[in-house]
């Protein structure tokens, strides 16, 4: 069984992003925009800082209050579209309920989307001619790439429909010649589907809702749910799962993503990478 750890990977689109900038001698900047006070927002938004440094990606986080208006938001993200310094802009969600997600995305510049969240962007890679690529599923195929998995041909099932995972996911498999499948919540019988799978991304929000009985001999899982789950007999008290029973799908899977340790680092230097993109495409021409 093949363990696709997403540190390794992660590591070398790193060191590829930092050399280019060096070589190319570009001056690129990430501006994140934290509304409120979620701690795993927080925690995500650091994380992201500390891979700029590694890159030589300038890098502020601009927190607002939770009580910050839509209008002071949108007014934020003007002024950064404005901003020649700023090349790549995100906006932390989820949101505090009362400001407007997908009026807020779509205020961003899309030369400045560093999560391809914004329409344009998602239209782009729709249509086969990307410019940047959502960072979750961009990373799922560069990690099924390093680690040699075939997709051509493969039946893919994506399970999740989310606009920042389930449905990018299901499109850039398509690109790559899979047959794909994506299921959700409406599916019914979603072990008969699953059981036909060369290929499961599983990106849909419930722990352990993939079970050893749902995969066939010889799959590959990429899994990209993480849940902090109560366990006293553990020092820390906790223990971190994914969307899939790991412990027993290794035991028939070809392969198979750890949580943690998979997806999630990869989505971060996917992001780096956007950024790049971003400078060589539009620098100096916004």
């Amino acid at each position: 069984m093949l363990l696709m750890k997403g540190d390794v990977v992660a590591e070398d689109i790193l060191s590829k992003v930092k050399k280019t900038i060096e070589e190319k001698k570009l001056s690129l900047k990430l501006t994140a925009i934290l509304v409120g006070n979620d701690e795993a927002s927080k925690i995500y938004v650091s994380s992201k800082k500390k891979d700029c440094e590694k890159c030589g990606i300038a890098s502020e986080v601009i927190h607002l209050s939770e009580k910050t208006t839509e209008k002071e938001l949108l007014d934020t993200i003007e002024k950064l579209n404005n901003d020649d310094s700023v090349t790549g802009i995100l906006c932390q969600l989820p949101l505090p309920p009362h400001l407007n997600e997908d009026k807020v995305i779509d205020s961003i510049s899309y030369k400045k989307d560093a999560d391809c969240f914004h329409p344009y962007n998602v239209g782009k890679l729709f249509i086969g001619n990307p410019i940047v690529e959502p960072c979750t599923p961009k990373g799922v195929i560069k990690m099924l790439e390093y680690y040699n998995i075939e997709l051509s041909g493969k039946n893919a099932v994506v399970i999740g429909r989310s606009n920042i995972v389930g449905k990018p996911a299901s499109i850039m498999l398509l690109q790559k010649n899979a047959t794909v499948t994506i299921c959700h919540s409406k599916t019914k019988n979603i072990s008969e589907i699953t059981k036909q799978a060369d290929i499961i991304v599983i990106a849909v929000g419930k722990p352990h809702f993939l079970k050893a009985d749902m995969v066939k001999n010889g799959c590959v899982v990429v899994d990209v749910g993480i849940h902090r789950i109560e366990d006293k007999t553990l020092e820390k008290g906790y223990k971190i799962i994914g969307d899939a029973d790991f412990e027993e799908i290794s035991k028939k899977a070809s392969a198979i993503t750890p949580v943690p340790g998979g997806v999630g680092i990869m989505t971060r230097a996917i992001l780096m990478q956007n950024i790049l993109t971003l400078g060589l495409t539009y620098q100096g021409k916004n």
